[in-house]
């Protein structure tokens, strides 16, 4: 438009682009930011809170034939803005994944190549044993589970009111809309573990456990294949009152078997004998 050409323009300021950037370089500076523009309270609600010093993430990701997901996966996992380590475990895949685990052990995270296939449970005993961080979560390798969530699930831990929290799929976040079996039977399998252990879970299945390191002390884990879930479970609560434990409701975006899913029929039954022989013996 020139119907006034006579009349000079302001020039936009450079100052509020120089401001974001400085931001987005800066979580302490970001959050400190966000708290006097929206006030304490709100951002609690939002999961934004000051990292206390000396605090590491240790992400612990089981592999296992996750070619066309787990590049993806890593990337996500590297933009949380949290200081964190990455252990990737590779339970001996065939589908060319271990060529991309390569490169990531090139850019300095931790890969571990298992010489045979054992399960996600064997895997992860595995990566804990490398985890050095403040506080553990367990990420599995597709992209069912947002590795963005990071915050608010650790924001219990870090306000000293947990130290243990599931991410629930089912009380209150979006989620792919798939199998109703599958449903049933997470929710059939959380009840029996809750019969058990006389905790009121909603998820005990949930891949998103997040714990102290130090949780893991005088815990020895054994199971193979996918019974890490009702183990641990078992095992942390035999231990109350001194392990305080949350849920925290998290997004879920389930895939099918054609793509790639790979727990069955099989993984329910061992579940069940997780569930039974954890709770009265070790």
């Amino acid at each position: 438009m020139t119907a006034f050409p006579h009349l000079p323009y302001p020039r936009p300021s450079d100052e509020p682009q120089r401001l974001l950037d400085q931001l987005a370089r800066d979580p302490d500076k970001r959050a400190d930011f966000l708290r006097s523009l929206l006030g304490e309270n709100a951002c609690r609600q939002l999961a934004i809170y000051p990292i206390p010093d000396g605090f590491k993430l240790s992400v612990v990701i089981p592999v296992y034939n996750e070619k066309p997901w787990v590049r993806e996966l890593v990337r996500r996992v590297e933009a949380v803005p949290l200081p964190k380590e990455i252990i990737l475990v590779d339970d001996c895949s065939t589908d060319g994944t271990r060529d991309i685990l390569k490169e990531f052990e090139a850019e300095g995270h931790v890969v571990v190549y298992q010489t045979k296939n054992q399960g996600k449970s064997a895997a992860l005993r595995t990566g804990f044993e490398r985890a050095s961080g403040t506080v553990i979560v367990v990420q599995d390798a597709d992209l069912e589970y947002d590795p963005s969530e990071y915050p608010k699930l650790i924001q219990p831990i870090l306000e000293n009111r947990a130290d243990v929290v599931f991410g629930s799929r089912f009380i209150g976040e979006s989620h792919r809309v798939l199998f109703f079996w599958h449903y049933v039977a997470n929710r059939f399998l959380t009840m029996l573990s809750n019969l058990f252990t006389n905790l009121n879970l909603t998820d005990m299945e949930t891949c998103y456990k997040v714990f102290r390191r130090e949780v893991l002390q005088g815990i020895t884990l054994r199971s193979n294949r996918f019974g890490f879930e009702p183990e641990f479970t078992a095992k942390i609560a035999k231990r109350r009152p001194k392990w305080r434990i949350y849920e925290i409701p998290i997004s879920y975006a389930g895939r099918t078997y054609e793509d790639g899913k790979k727990i069955g029929l099989k993984d329910a039954f061992q579940a069940l004998w997780c569930i039974v022989r954890y709770w009265l013996a070790d």
